[in-house]
């Protein structure tokens, strides 16, 4: 079976600084993927190829085998460490807005029926994230960890496949954080999702994914450190033993005969 997401030998330089190169990964669908690295390793980088923010110096990106295309589509849902919440709307109204600009791009508003029965599907998706009592509030009204359960409402009310996390959770508190661990769990499971997540936390990396991606660099040079980039060092499944992730491919040895 294919992998959802595939990327064949990914560079990402700026001018003559590599911040990605030789990036081999495929993501089959329903993984948790977690990864891990250090500052400066283009863990963020990466997140934005997959996002379609930005586009791969070299190499190739395939969605379901066919080439990605340089723009966020709905069939990827981001969600970031600083809340990215309407702060005029309220909280229905955050949500609702993911379904009214599909739908009435030039308006951006709906009205009648079809407002009433977008309404009713993002009321769902805030009771299914623990905010179905707070429809009415304006983000300011609302703690940290409450504003990050809207940011994942508005990522996943266009049902997409792949939910981007780029460092979710690291400014709220431990408890919250618990909490939010528990709800991204479920969410995950009960809409199908697959789930790229970056984090500098390495218990959470473990905690969350069904594999983890180290990402550092390979090869160092002191006299000039921005000529090479971040590769994946280290793929973990965590059903099974760790395995390094493998080098880029060069010619097979020569086998000797044997008599």
């Amino acid at each position: 079976m294919s992998a959802l997401l595939s990327l064949k030998n990914v560079w990402v330089e700026y001018g003559d600084k590599v911040v990605l190169e030789k990036v081999n990964l495929e993501v089959a669908e329903g993984a948790f993927l977690s990864i891990i690295g250090p500052s400066g390793a283009g863990k963020s980088s990466l997140l934005r190829l997959i996002l379609g923010q930005e586009t791969p110096t070299r190499g190739t990106i395939l969605l379901d085998g066919q080439p990605l295309k340089p723009e966020c589509g709905p069939d990827r849902g981001v969600v970031f460490q600083r809340y990215s919440v309407f702060p005029h709307m309220t909280v229905l109204g955050n949500v609702t807005f993911g379904l009214e600009c599909p739908a009435a791009p030039f308006a951006a508003r709906l009205f009648g029926t079809a407002r009433r029965k977008a309404e009713a599907e993002a009321t769902a998706m805030l009771e299914a994230v623990g905010l179905g009592d707070s429809l009415h509030l304006y983000p300011a009204q609302m703690s940290g960890g409450m504003q990050q359960r809207l940011a994942i409402a508005q990522a996943l009310i266009k049902r997409p496949r792949i939910l981007l996390l780029d460092e979710p959770f690291g400014a709220l508190d431990p408890g919250i954080r618990a909490d939010m661990h528990g709800l991204i769990t479920r969410l995950w499971r009960d809409y199908s999702l697959t789930v790229v997540m970056v984090t500098h936390d390495i218990k959470e990396a473990f905690t969350l994914g069904t594999r983890v991606l180290a990402l550092d660099k390979r090869r160092h040079d002191p006299h000039a450190p921005h000529r090479y980039g971040a590769t994946a060092v280290y793929d973990l499944p965590l059903r099974g033993p760790p395995v390094p992730a493998p080098e880029p491919e060069t010619a097979p040895e020569p086998v000797a005969a044997t008599n």
